[in-house]
């Protein structure tokens, strides 16, 4: 499954895999170095919505801020619209499709409404989330021993879409083998206990989170996380969670932004990120 790149310099041969790269001298010797990948970054814009919201009209621009939070650097745009439409509108969805040329994550609740729109947009990822109608924001990751059919059902038609999937998860051992069962492509890891244990000192709060990952490594899931990560702690996460791909931010990240800009913050974060 890895993407191999092959250059020839001096004589050398140069081999990468993204996570190790292979030298081979013209006498035969091969010698392995292993590099870091970069994670990417995927800005939720649910805030930006929710002020909007605040006081009608179009300030801020919500599809103008998706294109500059691009042009900054970010690697995709994430929304979660939820039934009430009380910050990301369905139609936002729609009209965010044409603009997002990184990589766009929709996430939500996959009810009978939620898959259509994910099938009509045609996002590059869909994350399942099982937030209940009304909640403030998303609480637990899914059951997905009790919901594995259901989720099997919904991943089915979203792959069969071209979609790529990804469940929101707790970092449970049996909650991460389960996942597997239902064919997604990734997981997301519910940060919200980790970034709790940070700000607290507690580092140890982490080995959880090294645990599921682990396992997702050898299940062949690939492996995101989202929830109260924020400039504090998200290279404290990085760098001891193999394999992570992605993160998906938003509260913490237009918050930080409202004294520090958002340019300067989503820069901030890629420097983490490294």
């Amino acid at each position: 499954m890895w993407a191999w790149l092959t250059l020839y310099f001096c004589g050398i041969l140069i081999s990468s895999n993204s996570s190790n790269v292979f030298i081979k001298i013209h006498s035969g010797f091969r010698v392995k170095i292993k590099t870091r990948r970069m994670t990417k970054l995927s800005v939720n814009i649910n805030k930006i919505a929710t002020l909007r919201n605040a006081r009608g009209g179009n300030v801020p621009d919500l599809l103008k801020v998706a294109i500059d939070i691009q042009r900054f650097g970010a690697q995709g745009i994430t929304i979660h619209p939820r039934p009430d439409e009380r910050h990301i509108r369905y139609q936002d969805a729609r009209d965010l499709k044409p603009l997002v040329y990184t990589e766009f994550n929709i996430e939500g609740n996959p009810q009978h409404n939620f898959i259509d729109l994910v099938v009509e947009c045609q996002p590059a990822q869909v994350t399942l989330v099982p937030d209940a109608i009304g909640a403030i924001t998303s609480s637990a990751g899914w059951n997905t021993l009790k919901n594995q059919d259901y989720l099997t059902e919904v991943i089915t038609e979203f792959k069969r879409n071209g979609i790529r999937t990804s469940i929101f998860v707790d970092p449970i051992l049996e909650m991460i083998e389960g996942a597997k069962k239902t064919g997604t492509d990734r997981i997301e890891l519910y940060t919200e206990e980790f970034a709790h244990q940070y700000s607290l000192g507690n580092l140890n709060g982490i080995n959880p989170y090294v645990e599921a990952a682990a396992l997702a490594n050898e299940l062949n899931l690939g492996i995101n996380a989202g929830h109260d990560l924020s400039l504090d702690n998200i290279k404290f996460f990085k760098e001891n969670i193999p394999g992570l791909l992605e993160v998906s931010i938003g509260h913490a990240l237009i918050s930080e932004a409202l004294y520090l800009g958002l340019d300067n913050v989503v820069n901030m974060y890629l420097q983490k990120l490294k």
